[in-house]
């Protein structure tokens, strides 16, 4: 199962940063801010979160919701949402099949050590289910402001 802009994005299922069990066709009637993002506690996935929750507001007066996805497990999600206040939900996806179904679980290169990873990307789901736009290989700087700019100008 790929996604692909215009179609509906299939439903699925995660644990968010307290336990419960939260399903993508619970924000049905809602536009959905859906990010990915490597890991909890780093520089560039902290600047971005940090971003998304200095907009969240913006984002809300626009009917959307934001919700970060990485591997890292919901303890670990919770400590990053206390430790910066962030205002939205972080899923955990332990087993990456999410990031797998966005396409956005990758194989990198660092320091000559190849591993498997999230490829920063975000994706922007209408009201009714369906993928409006997709932002691959993000750059943190900007990113979230670009998100809001795509939702203004085409959703709302």
């Amino acid at each position: 199962m790929t996604i692909e802009i215009g179609k509906k994005v299939e439903d699925f299922t995660l644990p968010s940063q307290s336990g419960k069990q939260v399903h993508l066709s619970d924000f049905k009637g809602k536009h959905v801010v859906l990010y990915f993002y490597p890991k909890d506690m780093t520089p560039g996935c902290t600047t971005e979160a940090c971003d998304f929750r200095d907009q969240h507001e913006s984002f809300a007066e626009l009917d959307a919701v934001i919700i970060g996805i990485s591997p890292d497990p919901a303890e670990s999600h919770q400590k990053f949402i206390n430790k910066h206040e962030l205002p939205f939900l972080l899923l955990a996806d332990e087993d990456h099949k999410i990031a797998e179904m966005f396409d956005v679980w990758k194989l990198k290169k660092n320091f000559g050590k190849e591993y498997y990873g999230i490829e920063r990307s975000t994706f922007i789901i209408d009201k009714e289910g369906k993928l409006q736009k997709e932002f691959r290989k993000v750059r943190v700087k900007g990113h979230v402001e670009e998100a809001l700019e795509f939702i203004k100008e085409n959703l709302s």
